[in-house]
């Protein structure tokens, strides 16, 4: 590993060289604001360490736990780019840390276990933080396996707590797997075995299936099941605002202040979904989805003319001639855009501002006509079972290919559009996570009613296509999840897909191939443990993945 200085991150899969950001992030984030993160990583640490001698006797841990879940959001890739944010919340770990440690020792808590330098170390200044930062990043740890494995697990409980914080929105949480969270971060602290590493790395896979059900549980019982629904692309001749993210929570705030404004409301990206649940089809003003993937904000924010809303990561740094129509909220952040305060208990967000902006703004520029067909998530699947079960007995049905993930702005990402125009005639794509968006607008047609591209909704809802696997295990009474004719052909670029990598892995499921590169953050051996242990795989070409799978 190179010497570098002004910082390191290789945590998302377009790290410079597939080697590690050095000098500035490819998303956009400074060498500042990269140090920064790290350090609010490692005062997590502390703050985990003390906390879990704070369970021991008792304590209530809950508003530590939730602090520490809405930090590692903050530090996912593409989420917040603001110094001044970073400061102030490291600030205010400190702060928490200090407490719990003063309230533990009048208690008479032994905390010599817990003399790690990430739990005694404080500062004052701005400039005393940065220079604390340069020392506790990724390089930290000086073993490339013990390293690799530490930030897998990292990541891990960074896209777990991306889902447990939309499922905390709508009032569900459990505090075993805030509780594991903590034991995962104490972990990267510790001289542990590879073999105990391991061992909390496929934990964390469990957490992560715990985490996803909590939020489709959250999602569904709020929002109702998701349903086969057409989504319009095209626009209406009115103002309107764009909302992206997953944040369904925001979006009902958003829709419910904008009904009779005479203002529409349109979704961008991962929030494309929410068209599925039934509770938001009674607003007339959802009028549709506008534009692709998160990538693409540059070109399709520009044209869309109103002000957009982003409710979580994927916020690409904005251009100077759309940037004072761009709000965030939650852990979204960047130097210069207007923040949306958290709602207080009880209450909403307040999207007044925005709404009052729109107002001002010309209607969006079409981009497209038509419209897209998804909502397939576990329930509606389990209600064409039947459908589907015999569609593979009699063969018209030949295999199922799990294409969910994520996309990106590499060419390299264009091999799954060409992948799925290649598929034969007889499979079926299932699809949650911004990577349908390289192919849910091909026309791949239908198997006997059923559409090839079967699309449960955003990343977390790959947690739906893991139950329609186990549903199909059960119907078609087989052992092992492994025997289904089901391929795995997953995109990956951020910490919440890591998550449900590490889910799928916990769930017995094997030969998952990944692209459109490994993580640059798995050393050669970690990756032989993953080959080995669950037959984990790249991409090459096409036409000869395309053999390999059909074998």
């Amino acid at each position: 590993m190179e010497n570098v200085t002004n910082m390191f991150c290789y945590q998302c899969q377009e790290t410079a060289g597939c080697k590690g950001c050095t000098h500035r992030g490819v998303c956009g984030k400074t060498a500042d604001v990269a140090n920064l993160q790290d350090l609010l990583i490692y005062n997590l640490k502390g703050i985990s360490m003390y906390a879990i001698k704070a369970e021991e006797v008792g304590m209530d841990n809950i508003a530590v736990d939730r602090l520490i879940m809405d930090s590692l959001f903050t530090t996912i890739t593409n989420a917040n780019f603001d110094r001044e944010f970073f400061i102030e919340r490291i600030k205010e770990t400190l702060e928490v840390k200090e407490n719990l440690r003063k309230v533990l020792e009048d208690k008479g808590v032994d905390l010599s276990s817990a003399k790690h330098d990430a739990a005694v170390w404080t500062a004052d200044t701005v400039e005393e933080f940065e220079a604390k930062a340069k020392t506790v990043g990724v390089l930290a740890t000086e073993n490339e396996d013990v390293r690799s494995l530490r930030e897998l697990l990292i990541y891990g409980v960074k896209g777990l707590a991306a889902y447990l914080h939309h499922a905390y929105a709508l009032g569900y949480e459990d505090k075993n797997i805030y509780a594991f969270i903590r034991k995962a971060l104490v972990s990267t602290t510790e001289a542990l075995s590879v073999d105990e590493m391991v061992a909390i790395v496929l934990e964390c896979g469990k957490f992560g299936v715990d985490g996803m059900a909590i939020l489709d549980k959250a999602n569904t019982t709020t929002y109702g099941h998701p349903e086969i629904t057409k989504v319009n692309l095209g626009v209406r001749n009115n103002p309107a605002i764009l909302i992206s993210g997953h944040d369904l929570k925001d979006l009902e705030d958003l829709l419910e202040q904008t009904k009779g404004t005479g203002v529409d409301v349109y979704t961008h990206g991962e929030m494309l979904p929410a068209h599925y649940y039934p509770a938001f089809k009674k607003y007339d003003n959802f009028v549709g989805n506008y534009g692709n993937a998160w990538w693409k904000q540059n070109e399709e924010f520009e044209k869309f003319n109103g002000p957009i809303l982003m409710t979580t990561n994927c916020l690409v740094p904005p251009k100077d001639s759309y940037k004072d129509r761009v709000y965030t909220t939650g852990a979204v952040g960047f130097s210069g855009l207007k923040h949306i305060e958290e709602r207080n208990e009880g209450k909403s967000k307040d999207f007044s501002i925005i709404i009052e902006h729109a107002k001002k703004c010309a209607s969006p520029t079409e981009l497209e006509k038509g419209e897209i067909v998804g909502g397939f998530a576990h329930n509606t699947v389990f209600s064409l079972a039947d459908k589907v079960v015999e569609a593979v007995k009699s063969g018209a049905i030949k295999r199922f290919f799990v294409m969910a993930g994520c996309d990106g702005r590499a060419k390299s990402r264009n091999y799954y559009t060409d992948f799925a125009k290649a598929l034969p005639k007889d499979t079926v794509i299932l699809t949650a996570g911004c990577a349908k968006y390289k192919y849910n607008k091909l026309d791949l047609g239908d198997i006997g009613g059923i559409p090839r591209v079967l699309d449960a909704g955003q990343c977390n809802d790959s947690y739906s296509l893991a139950l329609i696997a186990l549903k199909l295990k059960e119907a078609f009474e087989l052992n092992d999840v492994n025997e289904l004719p089901i391929s795995y052909n997953i995109a990956w670029y951020e910490q919440k897909a890591v998550i449900v990598l590490l889910a799928l892995l916990h769930l017995g499921v094997k030969n998952i191939h990944l692209g459109p590169t490994l993580p640059a953050f798995l050393s050669p051996n970690v990756v032989k443990v993953l080959v080995d242990n669950f037959g984990i795989g790249g991409i090459t070409n096409v036409e000869d993945d395309m053999k390999m799978f059909m074998e």
